[in-house]
This record gives structure tokens, C-alpha cells and sequence, in this order.
């Protein structure tokens, strides 16, 4: 059996799954301990009556749903649900073409199929394209900045080298964009979002946009307060522990990216030369009656290679490196996850220093160093849960893939060897 992998050192004696997430419920008793960013930044101070908001006064959308099945949903930390418990579920296919006199665009279908209360229909079928699953993204940045956000694939390619709307292509960006709606959709949060269940649902998105604009622009600086001039003095040692190893995963996937792009097109320079080279032995032996059996054998043993090879690199292509730049990406968004749980953090302590400077022998907590700390506490609590269940999908993806590689490997020396 495969051995469990080392979890993160934890600055505390309990295990992520029993920390109560800090605004999960008003009940102290019902909570438990409340969780502590770090030893030296305890606050007396109660959660349960208090309003998370930032310093500008925009409130921080990080409440339970509310569906009934809200709460189990946010404390469920375990990737490997039943499909029996899930109660939404989402489809990117038939990817369209549109040819129109400014520009030329391509456009998915998201089938949306459902039972929660939050929806007015169990089924909702609607056409996106790519900048509308760029403009849910930058919304659930937006309006969840607690929350580690699945990335997009890459936007743009290289003229020349790439055709965008060449089915391969095409395809190959559609199995992300699938892949990008289920990890929302697999999130016990920002599956609930406002934004998520408007672009599942909304007939013409772009009327939502502009209309969103106007109404929801206090929402858009959630996280302008991450642009403050405050500087963190040092990091607790568990998230200091989950930005060293975001820094090495990074380095290491970057590293296999670059060589295993660099075999594919050696791989298809070879298969290019393969391709010339096994009609000559077809050639050959029709001019020489004596050796066309053996060179004819020849030919059809390099024929057999090119399509090995041919679909090997397929493989790589289509499913070794899509993988392998998502997590790439993955890594980016939880540092800056962490970057902005470093500036709250930092804001909190400029906070307590200001109180201490005061004159007064028991000076009172102002009311924004408390809410300071809760949102300190959120981050934490969230990047932990969030930091958790990407560790899960990563384990899950990855030994699918490599096993997937190996086996797809033994498969192409099997088909190339002459018994």
C-alpha cells in the first residue's frame, strides 16, 4: 500500500479537521476553541456578534450558505465525496465557432444540472466563452479573496505556432474549462457564490455584467485593502512551512514541463524522419525481388513505430502537460492566497502596535482591531481547508496521470518490440 504523504507541520495540537471555521456559527459553545492566527496575536475578543468587513467598510462575503445542505457542505473537507451526496453538477461540450465581422470567437455549452434550493430550475443549458470563465474568476477573486480560486487555462498562444481554432486545440481547452467549473462546483463555498450561480443560469451574461457593474462595484474592492502599506514581521511557521513547499513544487513542475515539452518535439521531429524513412524499404523491395519479403517486413515494422509514437505523443500532449501547467497555475494562486493572508495579517499587527502606543493604562480594543483579527482568522482557517483539499486533488490527480503515462509507455514498447 502507498504510504500516506507527511502532512504540513501545524502550528497547533489539532488536526485540520476539527477546526470550526471561525464564522461557520454564532455559538461559541457549539464552535469550540476559536482558532488563533499565532501565539503573539491573541485578542480578547468574541466572533459571534461581530460583522467580518473590511477597513474601507465593505463586508467580506465568508458566510455559510444558505441552503440546508450549506453547512455540511463548508465543514466537508474530504475531496472523495459520494456521487449520491452531490447535488450539482456541471458540463463544458460542444464547443461553436462564430464567425462575426469584428471578430471570430469560439463559444462553449455549460449544462447545469441541480437540486438545490438556490435554483429556480433543475436544468439550465447556456453558451460561454472564454472571457465570460475569465470574468467568473476575477468575480470569485473578487468577492471570496479567502479562498484559493481555480486557475483558467493560459488565454493567449503564440501566432504562428498554435491555431486556436483548430479542433486539438480547441478540445484541449474545453477539458480545461470543464475541469475549472468542477473544482468550483466541487467547492463547499464558492459553489454558492452569487457570480457562479449567475453564470450557470443567465441567458445573456453580458446584460448581467453591465448591469453588475453599477450595483455590485463595492463588492469589486474586497481585497484593495491587500494593497496597504503595512509589512508582516514574520510568518507563522505553518504557513511559512506551505510557502517553502509552493516555492519546490513549483520548481520541480516547471522543470518536468520544460523537459517533457522538449521530448515531444524531439518526438515529432523523429516521427517526421520515421515517416520518410519506412517507404524506402517499400520502394527498395519492389526493385529487388530476392529481398522484398525482409524489406517489406522492414517497412511495415517502421510503420507500426510511427503509430506508436504518433500516439504516445498524443497522450503527452493532450493529457501529460495540461496537468502539469493547471498545477503550475495552481501553485501561483495559492501564493497569492497566502500573499494576501500575509497582508491582513501585517494590517492586524500595525493595529496592535497602534493600540499599545496609546497613553491609557487598560486602553479598550477598538472595534476594527477585532474585526482585524477575524479576518486573519478566516484567512487561516479557509487557506488551511482550501491548502487540504487541493493536496487531495493533487494526490488523486497525479497518481492517476503517472500511472496513466506508465501504462500508455509499456503500451508503445509492446507495440514497437519484434517478437
Amino acid at each position: 500500500a502507498a504510504s500516506t504523504p507527511k502532512p504540513l507541520p501545524s502550528s497547533g495540537p489539532k488536526s485540520l479537521r476539527e477546526m470550526p471555521h471561525p464564522l461557520a456559527t454564532s455559538s461559541s459553545e457549539e464552535m469550540g476553541p476559536a482558532l488563533t492566527p499565532s501565539p503573539d496575536l491573541l485578542l480578547p475578543r468574541s466572533i459571534a456578534d461581530k460583522d467580518l468587513s473590511l477597513p474601507n467598510g465593505t463586508p467580506v462575503d465568508t458566510s455559510s450558505p444558505a441552503s440546508s445542505s450549506s453547512l455540511l457542505n463548508r465543514l466537508q473537507l474530504d475531496d472523495d465525496l459520494d456521487v449520491e451526496t452531490r447535488d450539482l453538477f456541471v458540463t463544458v461540450d460542444d464547443p461553436k465557432k462564430h464567425v462575426c465581422t469584428m471578430e471570430t470567437y469560439i463559444t462553449y455549452r455549460v449544462t447545469t444540472k441541480t437540486t438545490r434550493a438556490e435554483f429556480d430550475l433543475p436544468e439550465y443549458s447556456v453558451r460561454r466563452r472564454y472571457q465570460d470563465f475569465d470574468w467568473l474568476r476575477n468575480k470569485l477573486e473578487e468577492s471570496q479573496p479567502t479562498h484559493l480560486i481555480p486557475p483558467l487555462p493560459e488565454k493567449f498562444v503564440v501566432k504562428g505556432v498554435v491555431d486556436r481554432f483548430s479542433e486539438e486545440f480547441v478540445e484541449t481547452r474545453r477539458k480545461a474549462l470543464d475541469k475549472f467549473l468542477k473544482r468550483i462546483t466541487d467547492h463547499p463555498v464558492l459553489s454558492f457564490n452569487e457570480h457562479f450561480n449567475v453564470f450557470l443560469t443567465a441567458k445573456d451574461l453580458n446584460a448581467y455584467k453591465k448591469q453588475g457593474m453599477a450595483l455590485l462595484s463595492k463588492v469589486g474592492e474586497s481585497v484593495k485593502y491587500v494593497t496597504g502599506g503595512y509589512k508582516l514581521r514574520s510568518r507563522p511557521l505553518e504557513f511559512a512551512a506551505i510557502g517553502d513547499y509552493l516555492d519546490t513544487f513549483s520548481l520541480k513542475l516547471g522543470t518536468i514541463d520544460r523537459i517533457a515539452q522538449r521530448i515531444i518535439k524531439e518526438q515529432l521531429e523523429y516521427l517526421v524522419e520515421l515517416r520518410e524513412y519506412g517507404p524506402v524499404y517499400s520502394t527498395w523491395g519492389g526493385l529487388e525481388v530476392e529481398l522484398s519479403e525482409p524489406l517489406e517486413g522492414v517497412s511495415a515494422c517502421i510503420g507500426n513505430c510511427c503509430t506508436a509514437l504518433e500516439e504516445l505523443s498524443e497522450d503527452m500532449t493532450e493529457d501529460f502537460l495540461p496537468v502539469l501547467r493547471e498545477y503550475i497555475l495552481y501553485a501561483e494562486s495559492m501564493k497569492n492566497v497566502l500573499k494576501k493572508r500575509d497582508q491582513v495579517q501585517a494590517e492586524y499587527e500595525a493595529k496592535l502596535e497602534a493600540v499599545a502606543l496609546k497613553k491609557e493604562d487598560r486602553p479598550k480594543v477598538p472595534t476594527d482591531v477585532e474585526k482585524c483579527q477575524d479576518r486573519v482568522e478566516c484567512f487561516n482557517a479557509d487557506l488551511k481547508a482550501d491548502m487540504e483539499r487541493w493536496q487531495n486533488n493533487k494526490r488523486q490527480d497525479f497518481r492517476q496521470l503517472l500511472m496513466g503515462m506508465a501504462d500508455k509507455n509499456i503500451q508503445y514498447y509492446e507495440k514497437v518490440c519484434v517478437t
